[in-house]
């Protein structure tokens, strides 16, 4: 955690051991510290204070790792990296951009795609689901049941970027997408940056939407510029390590190197730059049935305006998501300031946010990966 008052002036005198009285959200070095953020913190001190009432209900899920991977994480008898270690995926594949050790070398510009959980079959969906998808999904412990995984299995660190886009569709009002649906599912994603090393795992929107042709546009400027325009064809799910299991025996194999123009259940497409720039170049020939902006930050960068402005005239379903309730709600503050209209997608607590606490956050609430969700359904009235 760090000292709520960090760069205002002075250098922090020690580790942020004094709390706020009043809201006990954030935490400070010193007096002088505290006195010189309250100008910017007495607006969100209420807000924090009724956050930190529901703080049992974030850190609530069903898994068996749960108690380490939210409230010993938070108070540092665990980390990231330990959490990871049990499960012996620390510093493997996929899962190495997971914890601190892996900011070394994390590199948007290799963006190596890599489709293996390191994980026995029994503990990762990497097949068909036994048994199609016949109702809404609501919660962690409902998707596991139906893709036959036990709770020990720490997939679900991962899956949050597939089941928060699943999820976003529900809230967003675009109802169920039946198997008798034959069209192609256009959703545009914003701003992507850690999952672009976790692509393979996108090939879970196979199973999610049966039958359909689900085409995510991956938009940011995270995006390595000679990598603009590249097509990605997820036609298999990420594999287990097991030899003999049948997800090794499918004919196609998961390359980002390789284009194809055969039909894919999942296809992805990079785009470089900010969504406001390279919007006409990608509805040349498609309109998104979603835009979808996870962790968004709205109310942090400014070069969000201008996208807002976008998608207020696009007249589509568009969902953000944030780490805490607090964020979201100056995310929301943003938009309706530039838009001049209410959301009627309110702040929601996410079903499928990542179950491990965001360490050293500046909030002692917890901040989770994709934990609220809000946004608008439609923007014209």
């Amino acid at each position: 955690m760090e000292c709520a008052g960090k760069g205002l002036g002075t250098r922090c005198t020690g580790p942020p051991t004094r709390r706020c009285a009043r809201c006990g959200a954030v935490a400070y070095c010193a007096v002088a510290h505290q006195i010189a953020h309250w100008p910017e913190h007495k607006e969100e001190c209420g807000r924090l204070e009724q956050h930190m009432k529901h703080m049992d209900t974030l850190n609530e899920f069903p898994f068996t790792y749960t108690q380490e991977a939210t409230v010993q994480v938070c108070e540092k008898q665990e980390t990231r990296c330990s959490v990871l270690e049990k499960r012996g995926v620390h510093q493997m594949g996929i899962w190495l951009y997971e914890c601190c050790c892996g900011d070394s070398v994390i590199s948007f510009d290799r963006l190596r795609l890599n489709s293996s959980w390191d994980l026995s079959n029994t503990f990762c969906p990497c097949t068909e689901p036994s048994v199609m998808i016949s109702e809404c999904l609501t919660s962690w412990k409902e998707y596991y049941e139906w893709r036959s995984i036990p709770l020990h299995s720490p997939v679900a660190l991962l899956l949050h970027w597939p089941l928060t886009i699943y999820y976003a569709t529900q809230v967003a009002g675009l109802g169920s997408w039946t198997s008798g649906i034959s069209e192609k599912l256009y959703i545009h994603y914003l701003g992507p940056e850690k999952e672009l090393l976790q692509l393979s795992l996108f090939s879970e929107l196979r199973a999610l939407f049966p039958n359909r042709n689900v085409h995510l546009e991956l938009i940011g400027p995270s995006i390595p510029q000679h990598r603009d325009g590249e097509m990605i064809a997820l036609s298999d799910y990420a594999h287990c390590i097991d030899r003999a299991c049948i997800c090794k025996s499918s004919s196609k194999t998961v390359s980002g190197d390789v284009r194809t123009s055969e039909p894919s259940a999942v296809t992805l497409q990079l785009r470089s730059g900010f969504y406001h720039d390279r919007y006409r170049d990608i509805t040349k020939d498609s309109s998104p049935h979603l835009v979808i902006a996870p962790n968004a930050g709205i109310a942090a960068y400014s070069s969000w305006l201008p996208t807002i402005e976008l998608i207020k005239d696009m007249n589509i379903p568009a969902v953000f998501s944030d780490y805490c309730k607090e964020a979201c709600h100056l995310g929301a503050r943003c938009i309706s300031s530039v838009t001049g209209r209410p959301l009627n997608i309110p702040i929601q607590l996410n079903p499928f946010r990542q179950p491990m606490v965001v360490e050293d956050s500046v909030l002692v609430l917890p901040c989770y990966s994709n934990c609220f969700l809000y946004g608008m359904s439609n923007w014209r009235f």
